[in-house]
């Protein structure tokens, strides 16, 4: 909006009233708020220099302006398209945690015994054994098999031999489909973060560098939820929040109005044991 009234200033300034529309629905009332930060202080000193009308426009009715939006040189081919998955759903007690362990894995790759494991896995997954189904065979009992969700989606969904694989659109990198079996998870997520080639990444790189290669549902809670758990990332990676001050207690009032109690361990045992 600022970049539009900018660029468009000679033709904007000294006319009546125009309108805006935007679908930054907070606009409407930023404006007349009376608890401003110093930056949008400055912000409404340059939008007062105008005289229009902010309505507010749904972005999924905003699509020609979307579009203009747009930078030119954006190539989606190079582009990675991440899940979306709301970052605050706290609800990730199905994730497998990291656990410490003496396997030492550097490389993963759906190869080998990995993508045997994989396409055997699809079979116990009712969603995913449907959808596989109906790619190899399309007819409309196999599809009809299928729930809306899955049919509305399923031209994101192809084999690449017995994988099954999922890509956004043509542009986007197809990705191993990982069904829903939490060892295969833990297993993935385990050689993408505790591997010394990754180095216990945090979680946005992790995720960003397992989501290159696969896919499945909630991947990012996985992620997060791993990287918290991680023994190591615990013991090594320093702690973000503040510590309270070393300060004195208070001085007792009177007898028994403050009890403090040292523990020593260690020490060794006497003659009576």
């Amino acid at each position: 909006m600022r970049y539009a009234l900018i660029k468009f200033r000679v033709y904007l300034l000294g006319e009546q009233t125009f309108a805006v529309y935007t679908d930054h629905a907070s606009l409407r009332t930023a404006m007349k708020s009376p608890h401003l930060s110093q930056r949008m202080a400055r912000r409404l000193s340059f939008f007062a220099e105008y005289n229009f009308v902010v309505h507010y426009k749904p972005g999924k009715n905003n699509i020609l302006a979307d579009a203009l939006s747009r930078r030119p040189d954006y190539d989606p081919r190079t582009v990675l398209v991440r899940q979306l998955i709301d970052d605050e759903d706290e609800d990730d007690d199905h994730c497998a945690v990291c656990i410490a362990s003496g396997i030492n894995l550097t490389n993963v790759s759906p190869e080998m015994d990995l993508r045997d494991e994989i396409v055997a896995a699809y079979a116990d997954d009712a969603v995913y054994a449907g959808i596989v189904a109906y790619l190899r065979a399309p007819s409309d009992e196999t599809l009809g098999a299928l729930s809306r969700n899955t049919r509305n989606q399923i031209d994101r969904y192809h084999l690449d031999g017995d994988l099954l694989c999922y890509n956004i659109d043509k542009f986007d990198a197809p990705r191993v489909v990982v069904p829903n079996d939490d060892d295969l998870r833990a297993r993935i997520i385990h050689e993408f973060h505790d591997s010394p080639m990754d180095t216990h990444l945090g979680r946005k790189k992790t995720f960003a560098a397992v989501s290159r290669d696969f896919f499945w549902p909630h991947m990012y809670k996985w992620v997060r939820k791993w990287v918290r758990t991680c023994e190591t990332c615990q013991r090594v990676k320093p702690s973000k929040s503040s510590q309270a001050p070393l300060r004195p207690l208070p001085i007792a009032t009177e007898a028994w109005r403050s009890v403090s109690m040292d523990f020593i361990f260690g020490l060794l045992p006497d003659a009576e044991g």
